[in-house]
């Protein structure tokens, strides 16, 4: 019970520092970020751990204990080692196709939209998805099912890992910068910087456009592991950040559209999130110029 406190307990902890140092900086000072992109991020941030995963968990408990109740813990001897490659495989690599597919599908992306029409970065834009993609997420129920199977304890301190490395590496703190600075650490940094996502590779992915030579919206989709993105081509490493940020596309939609899409639409005919297909659809696999907010 006290593993399972501290496995939820932490990365709310590192979410808050995070936060504070990014405030202390002047991120939300002088924000682009409007009331409702702080609505949408906020409300993200709650509805994930207290509503999606949790009900996705009970599902998967529910329908295991109903058709395969012989499974029950039947890894939970499996070698730590194995359990933690098992879910590196089924959570962060499907996750890592799940995020790409996301940006190679038209319908997809309207899911996976929130997250990126932010035109700045910070600890806040972790889990800005609608509510959808995370719903859908393979990964999450593949994990239950992990669980389920006697894994739930090396799970405890795999989830908390990765969600700090994703808190880092949305993170203004730029905490990679260190070892960019200094020419003795280069050499860590190579291995880092291959291995895991950090604040250079994935700011890249929020970048706005690959013609500044530093953005890659279409790669580095690596959550925990950047190491999928050196395997499957999709990396781009400069150890620079883009100065600007967002999607092409930033017809701005309230909260309630962008966070509930489909089941929500916008009323705005010539708005992407209208209808499931439009003729206004954005293409987000194409990055030859920057489209001008449509009103």
């Amino acid at each position: 019970m006290e593993s399972e406190y501290l496995s939820k307990l932490i990365p709310v902890i590192f979410l808050l520092v995070l936060g504070g140092l990014e405030a202390l900086g002047g991120l939300y000072i002088d924000s682009k970020r409007s009331k409702n992109d702080f609505t949408i991020e906020l409300l993200s941030l709650t509805i994930l751990p207290t509503l999606i995963q949790p009900g996705i968990f009970i599902f998967c408990f529910w329908l295991s204990d109903l058709t395969v109740p012989f499974l029950e813990n039947y890894f939970i001897n499996f070698s730590i080692f194995w359990q933690i490659i098992a879910f590196l495989i089924f959570d962060d690599l499907t996750q890592y196709w799940w995020h790409r597919f996301s940006h190679q599908n038209k319908t997809m992306w309207k899911l996976h939209r929130p997250h990126h029409v932010v035109e700045e970065m910070g600890v806040l834009v972790t889990y800005r998805n609608a509510i959808l993609y995370y719903a859908l997420m393979p990964g999450i129920y593949l994990s239950a099912i992990l669980v389920y199977l006697g894994m739930g304890y090396v799970y405890l301190f795999y989830l908390p890992v990765k969600l700090i490395v994703i808190l880092l590496a949305h993170s203004e703190t730029k905490w990679d910068k260190f070892l960019y600075q200094n020419k003795w650490m280069h050499p860590i940094a190579w291995v880092i910087e291959r291995t895991i996502s950090t604040p250079a590779t994935h700011f890249a992915h929020h970048g706005l456009t690959k013609e500044d030579g530093i953005s890659n919206p279409n790669g580095n989709y690596g959550n925990l592991l950047f190491l999928w993105d050196i395997l499957f081509g999709t990396a781009k490493i400069t150890r620079k950040y883009p100065e600007k940020f967002g999607a092409w596309n930033l017809m701005k939609e309230p909260w309630y559209v962008q966070l509930m899409f489909p089941f929500i639409k916008s009323k705005n005919s010539r708005s992407e999130l209208h209808s499931l297909t439009t003729k206004n659809d954005y293409n987000p696999s194409v990055d030859s110029k920057i489209f001008k907010n449509q009103k």
